[in-house]
C-alpha cells in the first residue's frame, strides 16, 4: 500500500457492527495525487443481516464515519452490499473505482468474486457518469480557482476515455498520463497537489479550458465507437450472488 497509507485499518474493520465484505482505500490515494494533508477514504461494503431487511424499520444501507486518528483525517462509508449492488448496475462508475482498488485494507472470497462480476456491469453508458462527474468538477474549478478539483476533471475525463476504448477501469492519473490525448501539463500539477491539497491552481485557464473541451469530445467519439454493451449482463448473476452471501454469510472476508 502506499506509503502515506502506513496505517494499520484493520482494527477499523474489526469495530464495524456488521461483517464488511471488503474495504478498499479511495479519494485522491487511489487517484494518485494524494496531499501530505489529504484525508484517508475507506469505501467499502458491510453486509446487513437478512431480518433487517425484512421487517418494518429503516434498514442502515448507508454508514459513514469521519475522525481523526493520529494527525490523519478518516473517512469512513461503507453500503450494505444489497444496495452497492444496485449501484453497481446503475452505471456508476464510482463504486466500480472503489470495488477494484488496489489499495485493499480487507478484503475476502465475496470481495473477488464480486470483482469477477464487474465485466457484466460494463455499458457504453457509464460514459455519462464520467462526464456528468468532469462537469460538476469543472464548475467547482471555476468558482474556487483550486487545483484539485482540476485534477478532478482531468482524472474522470481520461479513466471514462480509457473505460470507452478499453474496458477497464482505470483510476490512477499516474497511468492515465499516457494516455492519447492526455494534456502533458498534467504531472507538473500532480506534484504541485502533493505539496497542499486545497492550493491554487498556477495555470494558464485558457489552455486548459481548450484542454477541458477536447477530451470531453474524445469522450463522445470513444463512446460513440466503444465495444461495450448499451445494458448489463451480470443483473441475474449479482442477484443470485446477493442472495446466496446474504442467506449463507460466506466469504465475509480476513484482513487485506
Amino acid at each position: 500500500m502506499d506509503d502515506v497509507l502506513d496505517i494499520d485499518l484493520s482494527g477499523v474493520v474489526a469495530e464495524q457492527p456488521d461483517p464488511v465484505l471488503f474495504a478498499t482505500v479511495s479519494g485522491a490515494h487511489l487517484y494518485g495525487f494524494p496531499s501530505r494533508d489529504s484525508d484517508v477514504d475507506l469505501r467499502g461494503v458491510h453486509l446487513l443481516p437478512a431480518a433487517e431487511l425484512v421487517g418494518l424499520r429503516e434498514p442502515e444501507e448507508t454508514r459513514s464515519r469521519m475522525w481523526d486518528r493520529d494527525g490523519v483525517e478518516m473517512d469512513l462509508v461503507t453500503h450494505d452490499l444489497r444496495k452497492f449492488v444496485r449501484l453497481m448496475l446503475r452505471r456508476n462508475g464510482y463504486v466500480l473505482e472503489q470495488l477494484l482498488s488496489p489499495l485493499v485494507v480487507h478484503t475476502g472470497e465475496a470481495h473477488r468474486e464480486l470483482v469477477s462480476l464487474v465485466p457484466g456491469v460494463l455499458t457504453r453508458h457509464h460514459a455519462h457518469h464520467y462526464r456528468g462527474f468532469a462537469t460538476t468538477q469543472w464548475r467547482l474549478f471555476g468558482r474556487t480557482g483550486e487545483l484539485k478539483p482540476l485534477l478532478y476533471t482531468f482524472r474522470v475525463l481520461l479513466t471514462g476515455i480509457h473505460l470507452m476504448r478499453s474496458g477497464e477501469v482505470r483510476a490512477d492519473l499516474r497511468a492515465l498520463v499516457a494516455e492519447a490525448g492526455a494534456p502533458p501539463y498534467l504531472p507538473d500539477l500532480m506534484a504541485a497537489k502533493a505539496e497542499r491539497e486545497h492550493g491554487a491552481a498556477d495555470v494558464d485557464h485558457a489552455r486548459v479550458a481548450d484542454d477541458v473541451a477536447r477530451l470531453h469530445a474524445l469522450l463522445d467519439a470513444a463512446q460513440r465507437t466503444s465495444g461495450l454493451p448499451d445494458a448489463p449482463s451480470a443483473h441475474d448473476a449479482l442477484h443470485d450472488f446477493v442472495v446466496r452471501v446474504r442467506l449463507a454469510d460466506v466469504g465475509v472476508g480476513a484482513a487485506g
